[in-house]
């Protein structure tokens, strides 16, 4: 079901862009450090969109593998206290 709604959503959007671009035929000239570039506005929308998606897909993946490395050093600091807290109860001592 999920593979059927990805490719739905894929097609969408490719359907999406095909109007975009061809509701907006008119020539953009595009400057960039490096080089110089003249596109229809629409395919210029349609790429600058891409790019905006793939920097965010980029930019959540490093959140979330941050995310998940806290969460490692959160689990190994719970496991390491919680072991010296059944050691500390087995030899009688208070807990610290």
């Amino acid at each position: 079901m999920s593979r059927f709604l990805f490719l739905l959503s894929v097609t969408i959007a490719a359907l999406l862009a095909v109007l975009v671009s061809a509701m907006n035929a008119a020539g953009v000239d595009i400057e960039l450090a490096f080089f110089h570039v003249a596109a229809p506005l629409g395919i210029a929308l349609v790429v600058a969109f891409t790019i905006g998606m793939l920097a965010g897909l980029l930019w959540r993946a490093h959140w979330m593998a941050e995310l998940l490395r806290e969460r490692g050093r959160l689990r190994r600091a719970l496991r390491l206290a919680e072991s010296q807290a059944r050691n500390a109860a087995a030899a009688g001592d208070k807990p610290v």
